[in-house]
C-alpha cells in the first residue's frame, strides 16, 4: 500500500533550503556583535556585512558569473572569504575554494578539473596565477584581492581591486529562489596517489548539515560550543570543508567571528586574548604548536573550547591541554562528508570525573550526530555488532555527503559500494553509539599476522612527558610483513631513543593495552613531521622518506 499524501493548496509556497536563508536569519540575532578582520582590523556589523555580500552579488554579475557557474577564491582567512561563502552560491554559481597549499600544478589542475570562469586572488597568490595563468583553460577574468592599505599592481590584467569594485557596485541584490539540489560549492581532496578528487555540496546539504552542527554545539550541557556569547575564530582554513561548515552556523546565529589570515601562532594568540576567542576548531598538530608557542606560557586558556578533528587527538596532547584549562572535544569526519560525521558527548557527570577518565572520553570519536546512520562491516560487507569490540570499516548515510566525485564516476561508485558511503577508516562502535577509530585502512600495521593500530602506538607514546608528537608507520620486514617505526618531535632537546620508548610501553604490555609486537622496532627523532596541506601528519611523505 503506498503512503499517504496531501496534495498542497495551490498557493502554499514550497520553501526551499538555500544558504540565502542562513544570512538572513543573523540579522535577527546578532545586535551589536561583530565580524573582525585580525589581520587588517576591519570590523564590520552584521548590517554592513550583510550589504557587503549583496554589494559582491552585484560585482559579480556585472562581471559576467551566470548560475552554474564556477568563482573559485585563493585567499587566507578573513571576512571577504565569508563574503564569498555566501554571494557566490547566493546567486546560483558555484563556488570552489582552492587549496592554496597544493603544489602549483595540482592547483592547475583543480582549477581545470573544476572548469573555473572567475577568480578571486590575493595578493600572495598572484605571482603563483601569473606563472600559470596560460595553462588555467577556462578563466575569464580575475578579481584582485588585497589586505594593503594601497593595493600593489597586479602582474597581469584584472577587472578590479575586491574593495574598489565592492564601493561602486549597488548596495542591495535580490537573490534569487531555485532549486535546493543546486550545487553550492566545491572543493578538491588530496588521496594518496593520483591527483586530488573534487567533491560538491548542494544548498540543501549545506543547509542542513549547519542546522545539525548547530544543534549538536548547543545540545550537551556539558559542552556549550556555540551559544548566543560566543566568540568564534576558525584556525582550520576555509578552503578546508568550508572551515568544517562552522562559518555558516556562527553567521546563522548572529556570533562575534574573528577572522585571523594567515595563520601565525602569535597572532592567533594575540586573538585570542584581545577579541575574547571562545571557541576555534583546529587538527592537533596546530594546537600543538600553539601551545608550544613561547607566547602561550603567559596565557590563560581558562574559556577556550577547541574542537579537534582531521587527525586523532592522543591522550597526551588532550591531557596537555586540559591541564592548560582549554576544554578539548574531538570531531570526526572526512571532507567527502561536508564533515561532520561524530563527536565527543560528555555525560552530564563530567565535571566529576578524573582528568583521566576524561581524557578518554574526550579523545574517543564520539556518538554520531543528528540525521547519521553510520555502521562498522567486515572484509565481505557484512554489518558488525555494536560491542566496543568489533572493528571494522566505519560506513555512513547521511543527508550532506557527497554524492561522488566530480567527473569521476568510477571513483565515486567505489566510495557508494552499495549504497553506503566508504571512510576507509577502521573502528568500533560500542552499545552507546560512541565510535573509536581505529587507524585508516590503509594505515594499519600487519605484523606476522596480526593487525596493529598506528593510532594506538601514537597514543600510547605521546603520553611520555618528553614526547610533544608521535607518528608510527610501517615499515617493510622480510620476516613479519611490517614492523612499526616511530618518528618523534621532542620537547627541549630531549634525547630518546628505541630503548626509551620501549621502556615506556612496557607497562601497557603489562596490563594488556598492547601486545608485545606492538613495540616499535626503530625509532626517529626530528625537529618536525611532514605535513599535509591542511596540517595533518602525513604518514604517506614518512614512509617514503624511511624507505629512501
Amino acid at each position: 500500500m503506498p503512503v499517504k499524501t496531501i496534495k498542497p493548496t495551490a498557493d502554499a509556497h514550497q520553501y526551499p533550503l538555500l544558504i540565502k536563508q542562513l544570512l538572513l536569519s543573523s540579522q535577527r540575532y546578532a545586535g551589536s556583535n561583530e565580524i573582525v578582520g585580525g589581520n587588517n582590523g576591519k570590523r564590520y556589523s552584521y548590517a554592513e556585512f550583510y550589504e557587503r555580500v549583496q554589494r559582491l552579488a552585484n560585482v559579480l554579475t556585472e562581471a559576467g558569473v551566470k548560475q552554474g557557474d564556477t568563482v573559485a577564491v585563493l585567499d587566507w582567512d578573513n571576512p571577504r572569504y565569508l563574503e564569498c561563502f555566501f554571494a557566490v552560491p547566493m546567486i546560483g554559481a558555484i563556488l570552489h575554494t582552492v587549496n592554496v597549499r597544493l603544489a602549483p600544478e595540482q592547483i592547475v589542475y583543480t582549477m581545470n578539473h573544476a572548469v573555473d570562469d572567475l577568480v578571486l586572488v590575493h595578493d600572495d597568490f598572484l605571482p603563483l596565477i601569473d606563472k600559470v595563468k596560460s595553462e588555467l583553460k577556462t578563466v575569464k577574468g580575475y578579481i584582485h584581492c588585497t589586505d594593503a592599505a594601497e593595493a600593489p599592481e597586479a602582474p597581469f590584467e584584472v577587472l578590479g581591486e575586491y574593495e574598489t569594485l565592492l564601493s561602486k557596485a549597488l548596495p542591495e541584490f535580490d537573490f534569487p529562489d531555485f532549486d535546493e539540489n543546486a550545487i553550492a560549492t566545491t572543493f578538491y581532496t588530496t588521496g594518496t596517489t593520483g591527483n586530488p578528487k573534487g567533491v560538491f555540496f548542494s544548498h540543501r546539504q549545506l543547509v542542513l548539515h549547519t542546522m545539525a552542527l548547530a544543534a549538536t554545539t548547543s545540545m550537551n550541557d556539558s559542552m556549550q560550543l556555540l551559544q548566543a556569547s560566543s566568540v568564534y575564530m576558525p584556525i582550520t582554513p576555509m578552503f578546508h570543508v568550508h572551515a568544517w561548515g562552522v562559518p555558516y552556523v556562527a553567521t546563522m546565529m548572529g556570533l562575534k567571528q574573528v577572522y585571523p589570515g594567515r595563520y601565525d601562532p602569535p597572532q592567533l594568540l594575540k586573538l585570542f586574548v584581545t577579541e575574547k576567542v571562545t571557541f576555534s576548531h583546529c587538527v592537533p598538530t596546530i594546537l600543538q604548536m600553539v601551545l608550544s608557542s613561547e607566547k602561550a606560557k603567559a596565557i590563560d586558556f581558562s574559556g577556550w573550547q577547541v574542537l579537534l578533528g582531521g587527525s586523532a587527538l592522543t591522550e597526551g596532547l588532550a591531557k596537555a591541554a586540559l591541564e592548560r584549562g582549554i576544554q578539548v572535544y574531538t570531531g570526526y569526519g572526512m571532507s567527502e562528508t561536508c564533515p561532520l560525521l561524530s563527536t565527543t558527548w560528555l555525560p552530564l557527570n563530567s565535571t566529576d570525573l578524573s582528568l583521566e577518565e576524561q581524557v578518554r572520553i574526550r579523545t574517543k570519536a564520539g556518538k554520531p550526530v543528528p540525521f547519521v546512520d553510520m555502521r562498522i562491516i567486515d572484509s565481505k560487507g557484512r554489518f558488525l555488532p555494536h560491542n566496543g569490540e568489533d572493528m571494522g570499516e566505519v560506513v555512513v548515510r547521511t543527508p550532506w555527503l557527497t554524492q561522488g566525485y566530480l567527473n569521476e564516476p568510477e571513483k565515486g561508485a567505489e566510495l557508494w559500494e552499495n549504497g553506503w558511503l566508504h571512510t576507509g577508516d577502521v573502528g568500533s562502535i560500542d552499545s552507546g553509539y560512541t565510535l573509536q577509530i581505529k587507524d585508516r585502512i590503509k594505515d594499519v600495521i600487519k605484523t606476522g599476522g596480526e593487525w596493529v593500530s598506528s593510532l594506538d602506538i601514537e597514543n600510547l607514546i605521546s603520553q611520555h612527558p618528553d614526547i610533544e608528537l608521535a607518528a608510527v608507520v610501517g615499515l617493510p620486514d622480510d620476516e613479519w610483513g611490517e614492523r612499526p617505526h616511530a618518528m618523534l618531535t621532542v620537547k627541549g632537546g630531549a634525547q630518546l631513543d628505541q630503548a626509551a620508548v620501549a621502556k615506556h610501553l612496557q607497562p601497557f604490555i603489562d596490563e594488556g593495552v598492547i601486545e608485545k609486537w606492538a613495540i616499535p622496532d626503530t625509532v626517529s627523532v626530528v625537529d618536525d613531521l611532514p605535513r599535509t596541506s591542511v596540517g595533518k601528519i602525513d604518514k604517506k611523505v614518512i614512509r617514503q622518506q624511511l624507505q629512501k
